[in-house]
């Protein structure tokens, strides 16, 4: 069997979110109880379930940001699979959902990488004195403002680029077959959030954080099986 184009890209695309997968992991796969941290407990509200870093060791926060920052090239690969197999679609939008696809993974390494920061702050509020603590709570504020303003357009970027690569397959035009219209991160994100809930419990604690990742995952390899032969 020759191995094309496709194929190469779609296995990259198929590494690269699995990589990605164990960055959210290895940064977001913890428990901590806040009572065995009393100096976390006076900004519960201001951490809200970020706590958890607390435990994570400064090693496995800096490769858990890196793997995923690194792995974005790889997503974007993917993303130019998809592209090529929306040949036929209508051009512009095509090309549309390949630059939202590719503009929400760039601003997403940001963000996954800015969780070590994150990791960092948490660790350092629990270990300065008391009266130190205003100042990095207040970085952390700041931090979490940050991360709101990228997550936004991140998330409506996966949407409108999702919603546009449902209708060009619906469409009949493209090298996919019809009922992939139904296969997308949003879709794939939606059907793991309801399959969690009926795995074994150390599965969820291992996949915590993992979510979209794993919908890229399964979304990549739905397109490189349906693209195979074309």
């Amino acid at each position: 069997m020759e191995i094309s184009t496709i194929h190469i890209t779609g296995f990259l695309a198929i590494l690269g979110a699995f990589f990605y997968a164990i960055g959210d992991v290895l940064l977001l796969a913890s428990k901590a109880s806040l009572d065995d941290y009393p100096k976390l407990k006076p900004f519960a509200k201001l951490l809200s379930d970020a706590e958890k870093m607390v435990v994570l060791t400064p090693n496995r926060m800096i490769w858990g940001a890196l793997i995923g920052v690194f792995s974005t090239p790889l997503m974007l690969v993917g993303f130019w699979q998809v592209y090529q197999g929306l040949g036929g679609a209508n051009a512009s939008m095509a090309l549309a959902t390949f630059s939202l696809f590719g503009s929400a993974s760039i601003i997403g390494a940001f963000v996954h990488g800015s969780f070590y920061y994150m990791g960092e702050y948490i660790q350092a509020l629990n270990n300065i004195e008391e009266k130190s603590q205003s100042v990095i709570a207040g970085m952390i504020e700041r931090h979490k403002k940050v991360l709101l303003i990228t997550y936004a357009p991140l998330l409506i970027f996966v949407i409108m680029a999702s919603v546009l690569f449902s209708i060009l397959v619906a469409s009949g035009r493209t090298m996919f077959p019809v009922w992939m219209a139904a296969i997308n991160p949003v879709t794939m994100t939606i059907v793991w959030m309801i399959v969690k809930r009926i795995l074994p419990q150390f599965i969820r604690d291992w996949t915590e954080g993992a979510g979209f990742s794993i919908a890229y995952l399964i979304f990549f390899a739905c397109t490189t099986i349906t693209l195979w032969n074309k």
